[in-house]
């Protein structure tokens, strides 16, 4: 029988990466900074593509889970494990969906996947989330919120059943000033900025997760891990830290460092996004 609260032994790192499309990623450069930083486990987010296309520019050296939007061209998340670790993906352990019976709607599909990774009879849960970006004064920022409900309600789920897991991906939300490089211009201005968003994370820190970033670097600016590609965000660094690894209090406390792998130059990103990477031993 496997434990589901002692991470015991097991070590990892697992990077959580918003691929922008993976086709794309993949075009880019993906697999070779893959090559480079070699992450045990992959969270991908915006995948926005079937289980065929995502596993065959993966490769063979993913053990793959992918979970497709309804809605084309839109969301999907995927999870992988690489298949020379130590650790055994649980195909049988996939849910997906926020809610305990699934996404009830197309628009909230490809947005949340969990997934159990084995070594021994240790084990630890490993979810891949895209949260909706959102839009003020719009349906979308309906959808968010709604979403955001249900999100809420599952990770109440998933720490109070003490199975030692690590939600991450992004979700499109900043926590404080000092994960966003012009807060004054954005704060209750823009989606992913408004206190009636914050206010989800805080509450799920309130329910016990914890922020493993900000655990580890703590009270300084950033690490930004998002970057418009408009004008010269990325030269300015002027991003938003809305890609998180939040983990179990046990599991946070093996947390070793975490990386955010940001690209040389604008010219070598395969993504708007910076792949987030924490080792845990």
């Amino acid at each position: 029988m496997r434990r589901i609260c002692d991470t015991g032994g097991m070590s990892f790192s697992l990077s959580t990466i918003n691929v922008n499309g993976i086709r794309a990623a993949m075009r880019r450069g993906m697999a070779a900074a893959l090559a480079e930083t070699k992450p045990d486990i992959i969270a991908l987010q915006e995948v926005r593509a079937s289980d065929a296309v995502t596993f065959e520019h993966l490769g063979h050296e993913w053990d793959i889970v992918n979970f497709a939007c309804e809605i084309k061209g839109r969301a999907g998340v995927a999870i992988a494990v690489r298949r020379d670790s130590d650790l055994t993906l649980v195909h049988d352990s996939v849910r997906r969906g926020a809610p305990s019976a699934g996404d009830a709607v197309a628009v909230d599909t490809g947005r949340w996947l969990e997934v159990d990774v084995i070594d021994g009879d240790t084990t630890v849960t490993i979810v891949s989330a895209y949260l909706h970006s959102g839009q003020v004064g719009t349906e979308k920022m309906d959808q968010k919120f709604a979403h955001l409900d249900l999100v809420t309600a599952r990770m109440a789920e998933l720490i109070e059943s003490g199975r030692e897991t690590v939600v991450c991906g992004d979700l499109n939300i900043v926590h404080t000033e000092r994960d966003i490089k012009n807060w004054k211009g954005n704060h209750n201005k823009t989606a992913g900025v408004l206190d009636e968003e914050i206010a989800y994370v805080s509450r799920w820190l309130d329910q016990g997760w914890r922020d493993v970033t900000r655990d580890l670097v703590g009270e300084q600016q950033g690490p930004y891990t998002w970057w418009s590609y408009r004008g010269k965000a990325f030269d300015n660094d002027a991003g938003w830290r809305i890609d998180y690894q939040l983990a179990t209090p046990q599991l946070a406390e093996r947390a070793q460092s975490v990386t955010v792998d940001r690209s040389a130059d604008y010219a070598s990103r395969f993504s708007d996004h910076a792949p987030l990477r924490v080792t845990y031993a």
